[in-house]
């Protein structure tokens, strides 16, 4: 879908639009539909989860895929237009365990997403938006070459890069773009070390009221960044169409960046991951929504952080 304005925006729980970025389009999340006729049930799965997996050799294939040139051009391949005031770059410390995740989409372009490592029993999980690594109420037009890159900026890596061999979705978002959040288990480090053992991991909660202080970050495709800096947000967040809500206006390449409460911007540290940047209200946006993690959420988490 070319980047223009009457293509850009699709409904998604009342006008919100997909974040993920890809070259020279923006990636639009499906609007949430019915899986089924009139007086049909959807088809019962015992499992809430669904799961990707990637090859030894797709793993290899995608870090050597890429390079930190495609990285660089993949940014310059998209203008969403001048940041807008809501969303600040980051300036404090160095935020090690929020990266950029990497990928081609189903369509074969190069994209991009926001992605935090968290604490895990395998030291090897990061969380997302499902529309970073499926899209909704499709099945079979999922995302490869998938590389999770902690701390990027200005074409900097300094942790690395980590290839993701599992990525789990809610069997809903597979189904009917429903509950858009994912985690994905990485590989070690070119040095064989575990992702949270060389950046940390931030916590989770689940089940947790909506409510309080949120900040969202996100590599948004804005100028003059365009997706080589980190962007923040800060809102309180509040419920809203079953979802939650907070004050934002960043854009495609933010989806899957982390919503972090009690977060201490002076020292970067003591955030709390309670969601992730799922969708915009507009084409010119003034709130992010994330979903309401609950007991699928968490389902879906313990699958990646499964050894």
């Amino acid at each position: 879908m070319p980047e223009t304005a009457p293509s850009r925006t699709r409904t998604l729980r009342r006008r919100a639009t997909g974040l993920a970025v890809a070259g020279t389009v923006l990636v639009l999340a499906v609007p949430a539909q019915a899986t089924a006729l009139a007086g049909q049930a959807p088809a019962a799965s015992a499992d809430p989860v669904s799961v990707l997996k990637y090859t030894a050799k797709e793993r290899k294939d995608a870090l050597a895929y890429w390079t930190p040139a495609r990285m660089t051009a993949v940014g310059k391949s998209v203008d969403l237009g001048p940041t807008g005031p809501k969303a600040k770059p980051w300036r404090g410390p160095t935020l090690k365990t929020v990266g950029r995740l990497f990928f081609v989409n189903a369509n074969g372009a190069d994209t991009w997403c926001t992605a935090t490592a968290v604490k895990s029993a395998n030291r090897s999980a990061v969380m997302t938006a499902a529309h970073c690594v499926r899209r909704g109420s499709s099945p079979y037009n999922t995302n490869t070459a998938m590389v999770f890159v902690p701390a990027y900026h200005k074409g900097r890596t300094p942790y690395g890069a980590f290839a993701v061999r599992r990525a789990a979705t809610p069997r809903a978002w597979e189904r009917d773009s429903r509950n858009d959040m994912a985690a994905l288990t990485v590989d070690t480090d070119k040095n064989g070390k575990k992702l949270t053992d060389v950046v940390g991991g931030t916590p989770l909660a689940f089940n947790r009221p909506v409510g309080g202080t949120v900040s969202a970050l996100g590599y948004s495709a804005t100028r003059p960044q365009r997706g080589e800096e980190l962007l923040r947000c800060t809102g309180t967040a509040k419920k809203e169409n079953g979802q939650q809500a907070i004050s934002c206006d960043m854009t495609g390449g933010s989806s899957g960046g982390p919503w972090l409460a009690d977060f201490d911007a002076a020292t970067g540290k003591g955030g709390v991951l309670v969601s992730v940047n799922s969708a915009l209200d507009s084409l010119t946006p003034t709130k992010m929504f994330g979903e309401v993690w609950k007991g699928t959420a968490k389902k879906v988490y313990d699958r990646a952080q499964g050894r």
